[in-house]
C-alpha cells in the first residue's frame, strides 16, 4: 500500500485504473554523477506510514561537493507552481547560504528520493519540512566539525553566508565535505531536536523571489518534455478509436507498411507508427484509420448526464464516505423554514499548455523515459508492469513541464512511446495532439449535488443535509456551526474517464454549499456576510472573510443598486488553508451572460514562504476557476466529444481578466500549508451569488446556464 496520502484520496479515480497497457516482454550511482563529498540522508516513512530507522528507508536528500556546490534532491515535479524555487529557498534558509548557491535536481527516479505524487498541495507541508531538516542537519554538522577543529564549544559558533568564522579561521561547506573529522562526526546520530529557523527570523524564506528558471522560460531556452531530442530519434503516432469503448476488430496495415521510413508496431489492439517526422507518422495513422474496422458500444449522452449519475450512484455500506451528527431528519421536520436545492457541475478538461509528451529509449535492457507527469515514481511502476520489468530497470525523468493541474498523474503516453521505441531499437518521441489531449485524457468529474437545510425561528441553521454524487469528498463537510448535519459522497459510474483536478471535488462542493448558504441568508432576511459570520467559529475563515469584505467595501457597495450590476461573496477552507472572495459582475444585455468585473480575494495558508509566487498562484486559481464558471464544459454524445477544440471549448481569454486584488494574510505563528489549489474554490459561488444580486435569478449550474435567460 502506498505511503503517499494523496494516492488514497477517493476521488483520484485515475490512480485506481489498471495499467494502460501490458506488453510481453542499476539503479544509477548518485555519487558517480555529482562526485565526492557529503551526502545528507533522511529517514523516509515506511509503506505503513510509520517513520523511524526501523520502519523507514534512508534516502539521499542533500549533497555538498568538495568544491562547495550544494545539490538538493527531490522527487517533486515543477509544473509551473514554483516548487523548484520554494524548495531551494528552504534549503538556503537553513544552510545560511544565498539562494543562487543551491541547485535543485527534481523528479529523476534514479537520483531523487520518492517524495510521492506532486498533488494535493503537499509540497509545502510535506516536503519543505524534510528539506529544511536535512539542511539544518548539514548546518549543525558544519558547526560541529568547526568546533572540534577549534576546540571550542558549540555555543558561540554560527553559520553566516555558508561559513563559520572564529579566532581568525574560516570553515565552509567545502571544508566540511573534505574534512578528515567528517567520518567520525557523521557516524554519530544527528541531534533529533535539530532546531529549524523560526518564521520570525527567516532571511530567505518569507521574502519575494522570482522563479529560478524564469529566464530560460521567457527566453525559450528551457526544454519541456515535448522538446527532448535524442540521437537517432524517431517520432511516433498511435491509432485511436473513433469513440469511447470501441474495440479494434481488424485493420489493414499494408498501405502504411509501404510508406518510406515508417515503422509499424502492432501488439494486440495497440497499433502505432514511428517515422523520421511526426507528419509521416500521422499520415500512416490516417492510412490505417481508413482501413480499420471497429466494434462500437452505445454510450450515454451528455443530455442525460445528471440523471445517469444519480441512477448509477451507490453508497458503500462498508466504507461510507461522509459523516453525520445529531438528528437531521428530526430538526428538518421541526424547522421554521426548510429549503432544498440541486446543483450541477459539468465535466471540464485540464487544458494544459503542453499536451502529454514522452521520449522513450531502450538500451541494454534498460528503459529510460523523459515525460511530463506529476507522478514520476508511479509512472515508473506502470512502465515496469507494462513491460514485465523490475523497477530498477526503468528510469523516469521529468523535465519541468508545461502544466498539469492534476491531469497528468498517469503514464499512458510514456507506455505508448516505450512500445513504439522497443521494436526499432531507437528513441521515439510521442506527443499527443491537442485533439488527443481533449478526447483521451481524463476529465474533472461532473457532479450532482443535493442540499437541504432548515432554519429555526431565530434564523439560525439547525439542520444540514448534503449529498455529492460522483465528484468526490474534498471539502464535503460544512465549516459552519450547525448542530445537526449529514454529508455524503456517493460514487457513480462515470460515462467519461475522470480523475484529479485542481482542488479535486472541493470546487463543486464549495460552489453548492456557498451558493446555498446565500439562499439561506436570503430566506433569513440577513446580509450574506453577516449570516456567514454568525455561523462561523473558525477564526481563520472569519479573518479572510472580513479582510476581503473590508477591502471590497462590501457593505457600501451592496447598498448601491445599479441595473445589470451585482456583488457576491463566498468563503471556504481546504488543504488546511482558508480563502474568501468578494466580486462584482455585470450582465451582458445581449445574451444575459455575466462578466467578472472585479474580484478581491483574501487567502491565508500559514507562514508565507514566497510571497511573489503565492500571489501568482492565487491569481492563477482565479483565472482557472473562472473558466468553468462562465463557459468551460465538456459536451459529448455518441461516444465522442462535441467540443474537443479550443475554438469550441473556450478557456478564459485576456479579455476575461478582471480587476484583481489579492490579500495575503501572513500567519508566522502557524506552520506553512498548501497554497496552490484552495484559492480556486470561492470563484464559482461568489460569481453565482453576484448573478442573483444583479438579476434576482438563482444559478445552480456550472457553467452558469441559468443566467442565459
Amino acid at each position: 500500500m502506498s505511503s503517499d496520502p494523496e494516492a488514497c484520496v477517493p476521488e483520484r479515480y485515475e490512480l485506481r485504473e489498471a495499467a494502460a497497457r501490458h506488453f510481453t516482454v542499476n539503479r544509477r550511482e548518485f555519487l558517480e554523477t555529482v562526485g565526492a563529498g557529503l551526502l545528507i540522508v533522511v529517514t523516509a516513512p515506511s509503506a505503513s506510514g510509520q517513520g523511524g530507522a526501523a520502519g523507514g528507508t534512508l534516502e539521499a536528500r542533500l549533497h555538498i561537493g568538495e568544491d562547495g556546490s550544494i545539490v538538493l534532491l527531490t522527487g517533486k515535479v515543477e509544473e509551473g507552481q514554483g516548487p523548484r524555487t520554494e524548495l531551494a529557498m528552504a534549503a538556503a534558509e537553513e544552510l545560511r547560504v544565498p539562494l543562487d548557491r543551491v541547485k535543485v535536481v527534481m523528479a529523476d527516479t534514479d537520483l531523487s528520493p520518492n517524495d510521492g505524487i506532486t498533488a494535493g498541495s503537499r509540497t509545502t507541508p510535506g516536503t519543505v519540512p524534510v528539506v529544511r531538516k536535512a539542511a539544518a542537519a548539514a548546518r549543525e554538522l558544519l558547526i560541529l566539525v568547526s568546533s572540534r577543529q577549534l576546540n571550542l564549544a558549540r555555543g558561540p559558533l554560527e553559520v553566516r553566508d555558508g561559513t563559520v568564522t572564529a579566532e581568525g579561521r574560516r570553515f565552509s561547506y567545502a571544508d566540511l565535505a573534505k574534512s578528515a573529522e567528517l567520518a567520525a562526526a557523521y557516524r554519530e546520530a544527528l541531534p533529533p531536536d535539530t532546531v529549524l529557523t523560526p518564521a520570525r527570523n527567516w532571511q530567505v524564506l518569507g521574502t519575494p523571489h522570482a522563479r529560478l528558471d524564469g529566464r530560460s522560460i521567457v527566453t525559450g531556452s528551457h526544454r519541456y518534455p515535448s522538446d527532448i531530442v535524442r540521437p537517432g530519434m524517431l517520432y511516433g503516432s498511435v491509432l485511436r478509436a473513433p469513440s469511447y469503448g470501441a474495440a479494434l476488430s481488424s485493420v489493414d496495415l499494408s498501405l502504411a507498411q509501404k510508406m518510406p521510413g515508417v515503422r509499424v508496431v502492432r501488439d494486440g489492439d495497440f497499433v502505432g507508427f514511428a517515422a523520421q517526422t511526426s507528419f509521416a507518422a500521422r499520415k500512416a495513422v490516417e492510412a490505417a484509420s481508413a482501413a480499420a474496422i471497429w466494434k462500437t458500444v452505445e454510450q450515454p449522452s451528455g443530455d442525460v448526464l445528471f440523471e445517469y449519475l444519480k441512477e448509477h450512484a451507490r453508497e458503500d455500506a462498508q466504507r461510507p464516505r461522509g459523516s453525520a451528527r445529531g438528528s437531521v431528519e428530526g430538526e428538518l421536520k421541526q424547522a421554521a423554514r426548510r429549503l432544498k436545492a440541486t446543483y450541477k457541475v459539468a465535466y471540464v478538461q485540464h487544458a494544459p499548455m503542453e499536451p502529454r509528451a514522452a521520449v522513450a529509449e531502450w538500451k541494454d535492457g534498460l528503459l529510460t523515459v523523459w515525460t511530463g507527469t506529476s507522478n514520476p515514481f508511479g509512472v515508473r511502476e506502470q512502465l515496469a508492469q507494462a513491460f514485465s520489468l523490475g523497477q530498477d530497470r526503468v528510469h523516469v525523468i521529468v523535465p519541468d513541464m508545461g502544466g498539469g493541474f492534476g491531469g497528468k498523474h498517469t503514464g499512458e503516453v510514456a507506455i505508448e512511446a516505450a512500445r513504439l521505441a522497443k521494436e526499432p531499437g531507437r528513441p521515439v518521441s510521442l506527443r499527443w495532439t491537442r485533439a488527443e489531449e481533449f478526447m483521451w485524457a481524463y476529465f474533472r468529474p461532473a457532479a450532482l449535488i443535493e442540499v437541504e437545510a432548515g432554519l429555526d425561528a431565530g434564523n439560525s441553521i439547525v439542520a444540514w443535509d448534503f449529498a455529492n454524487y460522483n465528484s468526490g469528498a474534498a471539502a464535503l463537510d460544512t465549516p459552519y456551526r450547525i448542530s445537526n448535519t449529514r454529508v455524503r459522497f456517493l460514487e457513480s459510474e462515470s460515462p467519461l474517464r475522470q480523475g484529479s483536478y485542481r482542488c479535486l471535488a472541493a470546487t463543486a462542493n464549495n460552489f453548492a454549499r456557498e451558493a446555498f448558504t446565500d439562499e439561506l441568508a436570503e430566506a433569513a432576511g440577513r446580509d450574506p456576510l453577516e449570516f456567514r459570520l454568525a455561523h462561523l467559529d473558525n477564526e481563520r475563515i472569519k479573518n479572510v472573510l472580513t479582510a476581503a469584505a473590508e477591502r471590497f467595501r462590501w457593505s457600501e457597495r451592496r447598498k448601491k443598486r445599479r441595473p445589470g450590476i451585482g456583488v457576491g461573496l463566498a468563503c471556504g477552507t481546504e488543504k488546511n488553508s482558508v480563502v474568501a472572495a468578494c466580486v462584482e459582475i455585470e450582465i451582458d444585455p445581449a445574451d444575459e451572460t455575466p462578466r467578472l468585473v472585479e474580484i478581491v480575494e483574501a487567502f491565508e495558508c500559514g507562514a508565507i514562504l514566497n510571497p511573489s509566487n503565492l500571489k501568482s498562484q492565487v491569481e492563477g486559481c482565479i483565472m482557472m476557476g473562472l473558466g468553468p464558471v462562465l463557459r468551460e464544459e465538456i459536451r459529448f454524445r455518441d461516444g465522442g466529444l462535441a467540443n474537443g477544440t479550443f475554438a469550441e471549448y473556450r478557456v478564459p481569454r485576456f479579455r476575461d481578466v478582471p480587476k484583481m486584488e489579492v490579500l495575503l494574510l501572513d500567519r508566522k505563528d502557524l506552520e506553512p500549508v498548501g497554497a496552490g489549489e484552495t484559492p480556486i474554490i470561492v470563484v464559482a459561488p461568489a460569481v453565482a451569488n453576484a448573478v442573483f444580486d444583479a438579476t434576482g435569478q438563482r444559478v445552480r449550474s456550472m457553467p452558469l446556464r441559468a443566467a442565459r435567460g
